[in-house]
C-alpha cells in the first residue's frame, strides 16, 4: 500500500471513529473528495485494518463507524496541529476572550497528556521553535467579551430548548428586559447572541457585552422551524442584519489583483473587465459595515449598486468630514 493511500485510510478511520451515527459511502466520498468506488475500497481497507469497525443499518442506507475510538498511536497529533491549537488559544487571549481561550488551552493539555512521552519528546523541539517563530498581529477594533457564567447560561438554554431572559442596554436607550428563544452564538469583532422574538419569531442579534442578568427560564422556546445559524450569518457582510441587497462593486485595475484574492462574501462572483479591472457581485445585508470596509479601498473601488449603499457611504463620509474638516481645513 502506498504511503499516501495509507494516510487516507487512517484519516477515514479517524472520521469513522469520530462519528457517533457512522458514515455512509456518500459521506466518505464527500469528506475525502473521492469517487464512490474509491470510497468503497477505502472503507474495505478500514474494515480489514480496524477490528472495531462495524456496519450500522440505517434504511435505506448503511453506515459504518468505529466504536471505542482509536488508539493513541493512531491519534498522535502533528507539530502543525499543536501549533495551530496554541495559536488559536493565544489569539483568543489577545482578543480578551479568556473563557474560550481557557477551553482551548485545556484541550491542548489533554491532548499532550494523552500522547506517549516518546512522541511528545520528538515533537517538542519543533513545536517550541514554531511557537517562537510565529505570532499574531493585533488589529484595532472592539474588544469582544463574554464571561463564563453568561456563555454557560446561553449554551444551557440552547441545549435545553428553554427561553432566555436578560436585561439589554443600548447607548441612548433605556435598558429593557428581554425574553427570547436562543438560536446560537456568533463570535467575531464583537460577540452576539442570535435569538428569536417569542411572539413574532423575528430573529435578531444582541451584543453580549450589553447583556446582564442572563438566565434560562422554565419555558420551552425553540428557534423558528428551519432556522440555520450559518445561513443567517452568511446573509450579512459583517454582523449587522438588515435588508438583503444585490451588491455590485467596480474595482480598478490597480486593485483588481487584491480583489480577486479577497473573500468578500460567500455568494461572491467576479467579472474580469477588458481594462484589467474587475466587478465584484454578491448578495448580502449589513450595508453600514460594508461601507466601513470600502473606506479602506480608497479610490480603487466604486459602488455600482445598490443605491442604499451609496447613501450609507455618503452619510458616513459626511460624518467624518464634520468631525475632521475637509482638505482645506474648514
Amino acid at each position: 500500500m502506498r504511503h499516501d493511500k495509507a494516510a487516507v485510510v487512517i484519516e477515514l478511520a479517524r472520521r469513522m471513529a469520530g462519528s457517533a451515527e457512522g458514515l455512509t459511502l456518500d459521506d466518505m466520498a464527500r469528506d475525502l473528495d473521492v469517487g464512490r468506488r474509491t470510497a468503497e475500497r477505502l472503507r474495505d481497507a478500514v474494515l480489514m485494518l480496524f477490528p472495531g469497525a462495524e456496519e450500522v443499518s440505517d434504511p435505506p442506507t448503511k453506515r459504518w463507524r468505529i466504536r471505542g475510538g482509536l488508539s493513541a498511536f493512531e491519534q498522535a497529533p502533528t507539530t502543525t496541529e499543536l501549533v495551530e491549537l496554541n495559536r488559536a488559544a493565544l489569539a483568543l487571549r489577545r482578543a480578551d476572550e479568556p473563557v474560550r481561550a481557557a477551553a482551548l488551552e485545556s484541550l491542548e493539555r489533554k491532548i499532550k497528556s494523552a500522547v506517549r512521552s516518546t512522541t511528545l519528546n520528538r515533537l517538542a523541539p519543533d513545536l517550541e521553535a514554531l511557537v517562537r517563530a510565529e505570532t499574531i498581529a493585533v488589529q484595532a477594533g472592539p474588544r469582544p467579551t463574554a464571561d463564563e457564567s453568561m456563555l454557560a447560561a446561553i449554551r444551557g438554554a440552547v441545549l435545553a430548548e428553554r427561553a432566555l431572559g436578560f436585561i439589554y442596554s443600548r447607548p441612548g436607550a433605556e435598558a429593557r428586559r428581554r425574553t427570547v428563544a436562543p438560536c446560537g452564538l456568533m463570535f467575531g469583532r464583537a460577540n452576539y447572541l442570535v435569538a428569536a422574538d417569542l411572539g413574532t419569531q423575528k430573529v435578531q442579534t444582541f451584543r453580549l457585552d450589553r447583556m446582564s442578568a442572563v438566565e434560562p427560564l422554565d419555558q420551552t422556546a425553540r428557534p423558528p422551524a428551519g432556522f440555520d445559524l450559518a445561513a443567517f450569518a452568511n446573509r450579512s457582510f459583517g454582523i449587522y442584519q438588515d435588508d438583503v441587497e444585490d451588491v455590485a462593486l467596480h474595482v480598478t485595475a490597480e486593485g483588481a489583483a487584491e480583489a480577486r484574492a479577497w473573500r468578500w462574501h460567500p455568494t461572491q462572483t467576479l467579472e474580469d473587465q477588458p481594462d484589467g479591472s474587475v466587478i465584484v457581485r454578491f448578495t448580502a445585508s449589513g450595508m453600514r459595515e460594508l461601507a466601513w470596509h470600502l473606506f479602506t479601498w480608497g479610490e480603487r473601488v466604486r459602488i455600482l449598486a445598490p443605491d442604499r449603499l451609496k447613501t450609507v457611504m455618503a452619510d458616513e463620509l459626511a460624518a467624518a468630514m464634520r468631525a475632521h474638516g475637509d482638505a482645506q481645513g474648514r
